[in-house]
C-alpha cells in the first residue's frame, strides 16, 4: 500500500504554480510591511499575520509534497535540494516579520498579543526568544549557511544510511530488514544480524564520525552566536520545557536504571542463558502469533481505538480509506516511521516500514496516534498545529497503551508474559534508552572534536550504566550510535520522548481510574495542539510538570508493570 499524494497536488507542475504564487505574495508582503509593523494598529497587524501564515502554509504544502517523495525514494535528493533552495529564497522575504515583531516596544507587543486569539502563545514565544535572535542580515546569512552545513550533512547522513547495504544469506538487505533480525526467536540469527549490522556500518565510520563532528560544531557555533547558555537550551525553549523540569526528568530516570537491570536479569532467567548479550535484548519470550499481515494489524488497531473513542476510530479509518499511509519497505526508502502533519488544509501522512512483526503493529498504532493528534489540531491553524516535542508523543504512546490493553484480554499466561516483556521493552526504548541518548549527547557536545573511539567509548559507557550487570555489551555494539538519525537531525531531541512517555503513563492511569469526562478532556488537550503551553494542557488533569514528584509517579507506575511481569513469571 502506497500513500496517495494527490491530496496535496496532482502534479509537480501544480506544486510549481503554488510556489510561484507564494514567491509573488512574499514580495508584496515584504514591500507592504517591512519596517512598518510599528505603525500598525492591532487589527492591521492581525491582517499582516494572516498574510504571513497564508504564504508560509503554501511553502509548507509544496515542501511536504517534495519531502514525501524523497522519503520513499532518497535518490530524489537533487529534487529536494532544488525546492529547499527555492523555498529558502522565498522565506527570506518573510524573515523580517518575526524579527521586527521582537524589536517592537513592549506596549506594542502586548497590544498585538492581546488581540492575537489562538496565535497568542506563538507571539508570546517569539517575545521570549527575542534575546536569541540576530539581526535580519545575520539571520539571512545563517539561513543560507544551513544549506551547506547542517542541512547538507543531514542529507548526506540520510542518503548514506538509506543506501548502506547489509549482507544476509547471500544477498544485501536494507537497515530496516537487518534490524528486524535482532527480534528473531533464533539466537544465532540475532547474533548474525548484529554482526551484519556492525559490518555494514563499520566501513562508513570515518564518514559518520566526520558528519557528527560537523553537526556538533555547527550546533555549538549557532548556540554561541545566539547567546544560549548550554547546547541543549534551544531545544528546551522550543519544547516549552524549563531546564529544571528536564533535569528532574533526567535525574529521576538515571536514578531508576535498576528497573532496566532487574528486568533483563529476569529475562535472562526465563531464556535460560548464563549471559545476556546486546543481541539478546529483543529476543521474544514466545512467538505470540507468528507473522501479522498488515490487514490484521489494521483490524487490531482500529478495534483498540474504537473501544476508547469514536473520534480516534473515525480518524484512523479515514487514514486507511483515503490512503494516508505508505506501508512497506523498499530500496531507497528511508528507514523508520513517521507521521508528517503537513498543513491544516491537508491530512497527515504516515510512513511505515512494515515487516509483519508484532512491534510493527505497535508502530502502526503509534504513528496513527500522531496522525490523529495532528488532524485534531488542524483547527488551531498553521502556527499552532504542531506541538512541542514534549507533548508531541502524547497521542502516539497513548494509542500504544490502548492496543496493549486490548491485546492483553485475549492471551493466556505464557503469551501475556511475552506481551508484558514487549511492552516493558517498548517503555525502556522510549524512556530509559532516550535518556541514555541524552546522557551521550551531553557528554559529546561538551567536548571538542572526537575520534571514532571517543564516540564508541562514551556510547558503550552510557549504555552499560543503564544495563548494569544484566546485559553484556559486545564490541560490535560500540559503533551503533552511528545509525541514530536524531543525533544528526535534531540534537537533544531524544529526551522529549521520555518527557512524553512519563506524562502519558500518568494520563493513561487517569483514564483507567475513570477520571471524570476523561475522553472529552483528552480530546480537548489534543485539539489545542501547540496553542497553549504543556503546563496549561496538563493542568486540566490536575498535574504539575514542574513538580519532581510527578516524574516519580510515572516511574512508580512502570515498577508496578515490572511487578506484574514478575508475578506472571512466577505463575501468580
Amino acid at each position: 500500500m502506497n500513500w496517495d499524494l494527490t491530496a496535496i497536488f496532482n502534479s509537480i507542475e501544480d506544486a510549481d504554480f503554488l510556489l510561484d504564487e507564494a514567491e509573488k505574495e512574499a514580495e508584496l508582503f515584504y514591500n507592504k510591511y517591512k519596517n512598518k509593523l510599528i505603525n500598525l494598529n492591532a487589527y492591521e497587524f492581525l491582517e499582516a499575520l494572516d498574510n504571513y501564515i497564508n504564504i508560509s502554509e503554501k511553502i509548507s504544502r509544496v515542501m511536504t509534497y517534495i519531502y514525501l517523495q524523497f522519503a520513499t525514494d532518497t535518490s530524489k535528493g537533487n529534487l529536494l535540494s532544488k525546492y529547499e533552495t527555492k523555498s529558502t529564497e522565498i522565506e527570506e522575504k518573510l524573515l523580517f516579520f518575526e524579527l521586527e515583531f521582537t524589536k517592537l516596544p513592549d506596549e506594542k507587543q502586548i497590544q498585538f498579543i492581546n488581540h492575537a486569539g489562538v496565535n497568542r502563545l506563538y507571539l508570546e514565544t517569539l517575545r521570549k526568544e527575542a534575546s536569541h535572535k540576530l539581526s535580519e542580515n545575520e539571520e539571512k546569512i545563517l539561513m543560507k549557511k544551513d544549506l551547506t552545513s547542517s542541512s547538507a550533512f543531514s542529507r548526506l547522513f540520510d542518503e548514506t544510511i538509506s543506501n548502506t547495504k547489509f549482507f544476509w544469506d547471500g544477498k544485501f538487505v536494507n537497515e530496516e530488514e537487518i534490524l528486524s533480525k535482532l527480534y528473531s526467536t533464533d539466537r544465532n540469527i540475532r547474533k548474525r544480524g548484529a554482526i551484519s549490522l556492525t559490518n555494514g556500518l563499520k566501513d562508513k565510520q570515518k564518514l559518520f564520525t566526520f558528519i557528527y563532528n560537523q553537526i556538533k560544531k555547527d550546533w555549538k557555533i549557532e548556540c554561541e552566536l545566539r547567546n544560549y547558555k548550554t547546547p541543549e537550551e534551544p531545544r528546551h525553549i522550543s519544547n516549552k520545557a524549563s531546564q529544571k523540569s528536564v533535569d528532574a526528568l533526567i535525574n529521576t530516570t538515571n536514578k531508576n536504571f535498576d528497573i532496566v537491570e532487574e528486568y533483563y536479569n529476569i529475562k535472562k532467567e526465563i531464556l535460560g542463558y548464563e549471559k545476556l548479550y546486546d543481541y539478546d535484548r529483543y529476543a521474544p519470550l514466545k512467538n505470540i502469533s507468528k507473522e501479522i499481515p498488515f490487514e490484521k494489524a489494521k483490524e487490531m488497531v482500529l478495534n483498540s481505538f474504537k473501544n476508547f473513542s469514536n473520534t480516534f476510530y473515525e480518524i484512523a479509518l479515514k487514514a486507511f480509506e483515503e490512503k494516508w499511509i505508505d506501508v512497506y519497505p523498499k530500496n531507497g526508502k528511508r528507514g523508520g516511521a513517521f507521521s508528517h502533519g503537513a498543513t491544516p488544509k491537508i491530512h497527515p501522512y504516515v510512513m511505515l516500514n512494515y515487516t509483519n512483526q508484532l512491534r510493527d503493529v505497535f508502530t502502526l498504532a503509534h504513528e496513527l496516534g500522531h496522525a490523529i493528534h495532528q488532524y485534531l489540531a488542524r483547527d488551531v491553524g498553521y502556527l499552532n498545529q504542531h506541538t512541542p516535542l514534549t507533548t508531541a508523543e502524547t497521542a502516539s504512546i497513548f494509542s500504544e497503551m490502548l492496543l496493549f490493553e486490548d491485546i492483553k484480554k485475549e492471551l493466556n499466561r505464557e503469551e501475556l508474559l511475552s506481551l508484558y516483556a514487549n511492552k516493558l521493552e517498548d517503555i525502556f526504548a522510549t524512556l530509559f534508552r532516550q535518556i541514555v541518548f541524552t546522557n551521550f549527547e551531553r557528554r559529546v557536545h561538551n567536548q571538542d572534536e572526537l575520534s571514532e573511539e571517543d564516540f564508541n567509548t562514551i556510547w558503550q559507557e552510557e549504555n552499560q550504566r543503564m544495563f548494569g550487570n544484566s546485559v553484556t555489551l559486545t564490541s560490535n555494539y560500540k559503533i551503533w550510535w552511528s545509525y541514530i538519525p536524531h543525533f544528526i537531525h535534531s540534537p537533544f531531541y531524544c529526551y522529549s520522548y521520555s518527557y512524553a512517555q512519563l506524562l502519558v503513563i500518568s494520563l493513561y492511569n487517569l483514564y483507567k481510574q475513570n477520571y471524570p469526562n476523561f475522553e472529552e478532556k483528552y480530546i480537548e488537550f489534543l485539539r489545542s495542539g501547540g496553542s497553549v503551553s504543556p503546563k496549561e494542557q496538563i493542568a486540566i488533569f490536575g498535574k504539575n510538570i514542574d513538580n519532581e514528584e510527578f516524574w516519580n509517579e510515572g516511574i512508580n507506575t512502570i515498577r508496578e508493570m515490572l511487578n506484574e511481569f514478575k508475578n506472571l513469571k512466577e505463575g501468580n
